[in-house]
C-alpha cells in the first residue's frame, strides 16, 4: 500500500519517526511535507496529500500540523477527500469504519509519537464497513461536496 504524508514545521520529527515506522511495515511512503523548522504553510502540504490521494497517486494519506485541524481543513478542500483529526485509536478505526476516511490528521503538539503509530495502526487496519445506512451518509457527504446542496436537508 502507498501512503503520502505531509506536514508543516511543526510536524518533521513526527514525519520523520512514523515514515520509518510505516515503512518498516511494509508501506510504501511518499513524503510531499517540508523537511524544514523554519516556517512552512500548512495549506501547502494539505493540499499536496488531498491531490495525490485523489488522484489515486497513493492509496492513503497522513497529515502532521501543530492540532492537525488546519492542515485538515485544506486537505478537505481537495475533491473527494475525506479527513480527520485524530487523536486517539477509537476515533482513528472509526473513522475508517464509518465514514470512510481516506487522509488522517495528527497533531504534534497535541500527541506524543506512540499515541500517533497506535492511531495510525488502528487507522489503517480498519476498513469501511459499507453498510446500507454508512453509505447513505458518505453518499450525503459527496452531493455536499459536489453540488454544495444537501436534499434530504431541503425537505
Amino acid at each position: 500500500m502507498k501512503l503520502v504524508i505531509g506536514n508543516d514545521h511543526a510536524g518533521v520529527e513526527m514525519k520523520y519517526e512514523l515514515t520509518v515506522y510505516l515503512q518498516n511495515k511494509g508501506y510504501e511512503v511518499i513524503n510531499v511535507g517540508t523537511d524544514s523548522t523554519e516556517a512552512f504553510d500548512y495549506p501547502i502540504a494539505g493540499y499536496k496529500v488531498g491531490k495525490a490521494v485523489a488522484e489515486g497517486k497513493a492509496d492513503l494519506g497522513v497529515l502532521i500540523c501543530g492540532t492537525g485541524v488546519g492542515i485538515s481543513l485544506a486537505a478537505n478542500k481537495v475533491h473527494g477527500i475525506r479527513a480527520c483529526v485524530c487523536s486517539d485509536p477509537t476515533t482513528a478505526r472509526l473513522s475508517r469504519e464509518h465514514n470512510n476516511t481516506n487522509v488522517i490528521a495528527f497533531g504534534a503538539r497535541i500527541i506524543g509519537m506512540e499515541t500517533a503509530k497506535h492511531i495510525l495502526d488502528e487507522w489503517l487496519n480498519a476498513k469501511y464497513a459499507g453498510s446500507e445506512r454508512h453509505h447513505r451518509r458518505v453518499a450525503m457527504i459527496t452531493e455536499i461536496e459536489e453540488t454544495q446542496e444537501l436534499k434530504a436537508a431541503e425537505e
